[in-house]
């Protein structure tokens, strides 16, 4: 099909820049590349539908690299590649270019694998958040620890986004008005059937700063203004550990959430004028996590305040177009922000709140909970701080979990008063991956392999990869699949060898655990799981041991000290393993730097095993478990978030499920005591004593010896070892030695491998956002 897409680049690079496809910069060719799909779309792209609408808000947006995913999407990647062919570009060429990494974790990728699944489906799915001018940090290490630099995404050029001036919003604060001005990234369905819009809002001074009209007194004033204006959508999460870090915070929720409403409500006139009746038939309000929650009260003002509605009737509307997904079920994510800090930015917005916490007084009064004590746990405002879930729960329609085991911790302990007030609103929506980045343009090799077998309606329907089964005891099918396994192992071996100067053995297994640095998922237990391998191999104690690399990805928080601590002790530990010749030929450890969607899609495929090791009950779902999955590796995990589902879906024969299960914790929480595990366990002493007694260096820090304290001590706001390492410990470094066993038996291992494969068809996002649509949107 001729689109005319590689004669426009050509076109493009000829007017911009003067160059021929040779002649052009990396850059310029990533740019005019970029503008030549942009060209294919249709001219009224945007957030325009007579359908109705879902506005998806969420402080994180990971799209990682467009350029890939949108050609592919667009059914232009062939062409790219036979134009980069016929000027001998190697296709890779745009690795370098900068993830927009304007999310942190699973949180936001997810996000961005349900705008993909949305378009895909013919969904009007459309994302609104914040273009932060810096992304998730860089990350480097420096004797160890980690190092945070600045993240300039757009250095590059911003060449998917357009600018709509035309467009933009005031956003009021207490002290100070901003313009919202908005970006538009396409959302292009696959094979191009819907192209939906990512709206991110950039804060910009409402004055137009001219320093020639000003004096000196004015030059300062103005670029002080500018200065306060552009830093609202400057930083993802700014440090929030002081007051005013928190007061950066809520401006950032209420400025994203604010525009999107005003923008919306602007656009719903244009049809309905003055009449709200219909506001929930074209639009509903998708809230990812608690960060967005300020949409609620805000939603209520505006309408009182700007479209002359009653408080009752604004309400009415806000419990019928607002839904809430709980991610976590941890009590510092669950946010509450001090009754002075929200006056002290949004005044206009506080009295909404007391306003909605008086209607859930009166509502608890009829459902028969009267006395202050029973009404206390649910108050939106108590004890002078705003619980922001609270809110979210109270107006929202529908209230889901993200995968069964955290919906039903969820309904029976962390929101169990409310599930009982509002059964019929708690839902579960397990996550999901798009099956389109993940696996047809992360593992070009595995697709090709799979259509080869089933054909390729997969990229669309991913439950019939189901049919693979057929192929389970083929062990010519085996083989070739293990062939694509060492193709990707040797891809990535290279990748590493190029970006971190290691070298790594692709014969040996392929050990990894990527995902957010945090104590809960437990890294931790990870280091001491390869340090109670090293001893055993040196003692004699661990005999035919296959080599195995373990790899680490993940950054630290820049204010989470514990989290530096530990990626500080796995680089100490993987600096030992490389000096000791006894054992580096069958041991390695490497932890990558500033690991990101884009590693991600070079470590998933290379894996053998997928680390998933956090303490039962405290994951919500993960969606990087999903990824390995897809891609062939089995799960080394814990009985928590969707791993539950993977085994179901697999088999938990071909996969390696170890630990205490949610009640299992349940029953020992009030008498665990690590300290009496470490004292008659001399295996668990030995690696636990690392922390302190000289092994590592944490160069005079305290660290290390704060880590161990962590496990045995405890502190004044957590109890000794909360995460339960030293519980799992013996039955995690068993799993982990089985796995080791299993893999002498390489085809059998493989055949395990690619029946999680085959089983991975629940896990695609495009069943996730139909699932939404059905049940939460209608």
């Amino acid at each position: 099909m001729d689109n005319g897409f590689k004669k426009n680049v050509e076109l493009i690079l000829e007017l911009d820049y003067g160059k021929s496809i040779k002649e052009a910069s990396k850059v310029e060719l990533y740019n005019a590349v970029s503008k030549a799909a942009m060209k294919l779309l249709d001219k009224d792209w945007g957030l325009k539908s007579n359908k109705k609408k879902v506005c998806y808000l969420s402080m994180e947006f990971l799209v990682g690299r467009m350029i890939y995913s949108n050609l592919y999407n667009m059914g232009l990647l062939n062409q790219f590649v036979e134009l980069m062919t016929e000027h001998n570009i190697d296709i890779r060429i745009f690795e370098d270019i900068e993830d927009a990494a304007l999310g942190n974790g699973g949180l936001g990728r997810l996000a961005a694998c349900f705008l993909d699944s949305g378009a895909t489906h013919g969904i009007v799915l459309n994302g609104y958040g914040i273009r932060y001018k810096y992304g998730l940090f860089k990350q480097e290490f420096e004797e160890g620890f980690q190092r945070e630099l600045p993240d300039d995404w757009q250095r590059f050029g911003d060449p998917w986004s357009i600018r709509r001036e035309e467009e933009k919003i005031r956003v009021d604060f207490k002290d100070q008005s901003v313009w919202a001005v908005p970006y538009d990234m396409p959302v292009i369905g696959y094979g191009k059937k819907t192209v939906n819009t990512l709206r991110l809002w950039q804060s910009e001074p409402i004055e137009a700063f001219n320093f020639e009209l000003f004096n000196n007194q004015q030059y300062d004033e103005a670029v002080k203004n500018k200065n306060e204006a552009e830093a609202i959508s400057s930083l993802l999460y700014p440090n929030d550990s002081m007051d005013e870090g928190k007061k950066l915070r809520i401006k950032q929720e209420y400025f994203f959430t604010s525009a999107t409403l005003q923008d919306v409500i602007k656009k719903y006139k244009e049809k309905y004028d003055k009449d709200f009746s219909s506001f929930s038939k074209e639009y509903i309000f998708q809230l990812n996590d608690t960060h967005p929650v300020l949409a609620i009260p805000e939603l209520i003002r505006l309408l009182v305040e700007k479209e002359g509605l009653t408080f009752a009737k604004a309400l009415r509307i806000a419990k019928e177009v607002f839904a809430y997904t709980n991610h976590t079920i941890m009590a510092e994510a669950l946010e509450k922000w001090n009754v002075s800090l929200v006056e002290e930015v949004i005044p206009q917005v506080y009295k909404y709140i007391v306003e909605l916490n008086d209607e859930l007084i009166k509502e608890l009064t009829l459902f028969g909970v009267v006395s202050s004590e029973e009404q206390k746990k649910y108050l939106i405002i108590d004890d002078d701080t705003i619980h922001m879930a609270r809110i979210a729960i109270f107006v929202s329609r529908s209230i889901n979990g993200v995968a069964r085991l955290h919906t039903e911790i969820l309904k029976n302990d962390a929101l169990h008063e409310w599930y009982q007030l509002y059964p019929n609103r708690f839902n579960n929506k397990t996550n999901g991956i798009t099956q389109r980045r993940w696996l047809a343009l992360a593992n070009m090799e595995l697709a090709g392999f799979i259509t080869d077998k089933i054909g390729s309606s997969w990229t669309t329907d991913l439950d019939l990869l189901k049919k693979l089964e057929n192929f389970a005891d083929d062990q010519a099918v085996i083989k070739q699949f293990d062939e694509i396994k060492q193709i990707k192992k040797r891809q990535l071996a290279d990748y590493i060898h190029k970006h971190e100067d290691v070298k790594i053995n692709p014969d040996f297994i392929f050990d990894i655990q990527i995902k957010r640095l945090h104590e809960y998922k437990r890294q931790l237990l990870n280091a001491f799981s390869i340090l109670y391998i090293y001893y055993g191999l040196k003692d004699g104690s661990i005999t035919e041991f296959n080599p195995t690399v373990f790899i680490f990805g993940a950054k630290a928080a820049p204010g989470y000290y514990r989290a530096k601590a530990i990626i500080k002790y796995i680089n100490e530990i993987a600096e030992m393993i490389a000096a000791d010749s006894e054992v580096n030929d069958k041991l390695q450890v490497v932890f990558v730097t500033n690991y990101n969607v884009s590693y991600a899609e070079k470590l998933i495929p290379a894996a053998d095993v997928s680390e998933q090791i956090s303490t039962a009950g405290t994951e919500a779902s993960g969606t990087g478990n999903m990824k390995f999955m897809l891609n062939g590796a089995v799960t080394l995990g814990t009985y928590d978030g969707a791993n539950v589902e993977i085994v179901e879906q697999a088999g938990i024969e071909n996969n390696y499920i170890f630990g205490a299960r949610v009640e299992d914790i349940e029953k020992i929480k009030d008498t665990y005591d690590p300290v009496e595990i470490y004292r008659n366990d001399l295996r668990i002493k030995r690696v636990i004593d690392t922390l302190i007694d000289g092994t590592f260096d944490d160069k005079g820090t305290g660290m290390f010896k704060e880590l161990y304290d962590s496990l045995l001590k405890g502190t004044d706001w957590h109890r000794p070892d909360q995460y339960y390492l030293l519980q799992d410990f013996i039955s995690y470094c068993e799993a982990k030695l089985q796995v080791n066993k299993d893999y002498s038996d390489l085809m059998t291992f493989r055949k395990k491998c690619f029946i999680n494969t085959a089983n991975a068809g629940k896990f695609s996002s495009d069943r996730t956002i139909k699932d939404y649509a059905r049940e939460i949107w209608n």
